[in-house]
Order: C-alpha cells, then sequence, then structure tokens
C-alpha cells in the first residue's frame, strides 16, 4: 500500500489526523520536498514505490501532494504496477493565499510562477509578466508564485519578484500594464502564527521581503480589506 500524505503549509504540525494516523501505520516513512523549504532531506528517487510492493510505505510532502505533477506521476505508477494507494491532502497556498489576501477566490485567472532570471545572459522570461497581464485584461487577480531552487538553497523573495517583473518591464515592447504604481499584495510565512500581509503599490513594496498575489479590480470588499487588515494606501477606495 502507497500513501501519498500533504503535510500541509508551514510545518509538521499542519498534518491532519488521517495524515498522522496513516504514518504510524505504515512500515516506512519518506519525505520529498521539491517544491518546499522543509527540514527533511530527500530520499532515493521512487524507491518508495518499489518497496510499496511489499509494504505499506508513506510518502510526505509539503503542501497539497496533488498539487506538483511529479505526485500525480507516483499515482500513475502505481495503477500501471497494481500499487494500491490512498491520497491524503493537506491544505494549499493556491486556496490560502487567496484566502488570505481578501481576494475573492472566484477572480483569481491562471496562476504564473516567477523564475529565477539567467543573469550571467541578461535574460528575464517574460511569461510571467505577460500571465500577469492577460488576467488583467479580463479583470482577474494572479497569484504570482516565486521560485524554488531547493538544491541550491535559494528562495526567491518577492522584493526580486517585483525587480525582476519591473525589469521585463523595461525591455517590452509595449507600455505594458504592470508598473511601479500597481497594487501588489506580499503574504509572507502563511500557516504561521506571524503570517503578514501587506498591501501596496510595487514602488512601496519592492524592497519587503514577502510573496504574493497581484490584484486586479477591486471589489470595494476587497479594497476595504486591504486597507484595513493589509495595510494599503487608503487612496485606493477612491478608485471603486
Amino acid at each position: 500500500m502507497f500513501y501519498l500524505v500533504g503535510l500541509g503549509l508551514f510545518d509538521e504540525k499542519d498534518i491532519s489526523l488521517k495524515g498522522v494516523e496513516a504514518l504510524k501505520k505504515v512500515d516506512k516513512v519518506y519525505a520529498e520536498f521539491f517544491t518546499s523549504r522543509l527540514l527533511t532531506q530527500v530520499e532515493e528517487e521512487s524507491i518508495f514505490l518499489k518497496e510499496a510492493k511489499d509494504m505499506d510505505v508513506a510518502l510526505i510532502t509539503g503542501g497539497d501532494p496533488l498539487i506538483a505533477t511529479t505526485h500525480s506521476d507516483f499515482l500513475v505508477e502505481c495503477a500501471r504496477k497494481c500499487i494500491d494507494f490512498e491520497v491524503i491532502h493537506g491544505s494549499s497556498i493556491l486556496s490560502s493565499a487567496p484566502a488570505i489576501s481578501g481576494l475573492q477566490a472566484y477572480k483569481f485567472g491562471k496562476v504564473t510562477t516567477i523564475p529565477f532570471p539567467d543573469l550571467e545572459y541578461n535574460y528575464f522570461p517574460k511569461s510571467p509578466y505577460m500571465g500577469i497581464e492577460e488576467n488583467l485584461k479580463m479583470d482577474m487577480h494572479t497569484l504570482v508564485l516565486l521560485d524554488i531552487q531547493a538544491h541550491k538553497d535559494k528562495y526567491m523573495t518577492v522584493n526580486e519578484g517585483l525587480k525582476n517583473l519591473m525589469t521585463i518591464k523595461e525591455n517590452l515592447d509595449h507600455e505594458g500594464l504592470v508598473n511601479e504604481d500597481t497594487l501588489a499584495i506580499g503574504i509572507a510565512r502563511v500557516g504561521s502564527k506571524d503570517n503578514l500581509v501587506k498591501a501596496g503599490y510595487i514602488k512601496d513594496l519592492i524592497d519587503f521581503d514577502f510573496g504574493g498575489p497581484i490584484p486586479s479590480k477591486l471589489h470595494i470588499v476587497e479594497a476595504e480589506y486591504l486597507v484595513e487588515v493589509a495595510g494599503a494606501p487608503k487612496e485606493i477606495l477612491d478608485d471603486i
């Protein structure tokens, strides 16, 4: 039997009771975190599936285990090899970030990720900027994820992400909808007691060290939340 268990957002205490019960009864537990900064070493790739043929094995991952395509591939492999499996879901940044931002979840468009640029060749991929721009054209918010290169211990900060967006804008062949006067929301340490939500214009947030979504045109309830809870400038209410 193979158990795929989501650990949740922040630390080991975010795991569900169902997940804890599963881990207590299995013969062996593996952990891999390609997308999260957690203090567990990555085991030899896919060895847990070989062992799951003859014993109960669990693989724990950060967040929800089926958000990353790699984890879905594990289940496909189980099905092909006739290995029974069970998925135990965990909380995910894809739902938590929009919720804690105060923005309405149904108003989010396609999620985008800002990758680390290739500074040696001065290469900044335009796709994240264009994704935000396309969402704005449809009056949709954008959840912007920041790149992680865990094997290099590199985790992009929000100021790096915003600076990258502004660099991309400078190299566009058109005016661009996202600039230093665009409203953004930075979110840090979601799931912890000291989580932080800060709203403001990009020019004011560019030196902060947290990540989060870039909103489109705001609903009045969303705008009031950002002003009263997230510290956005009150003048944004004038545009509603």
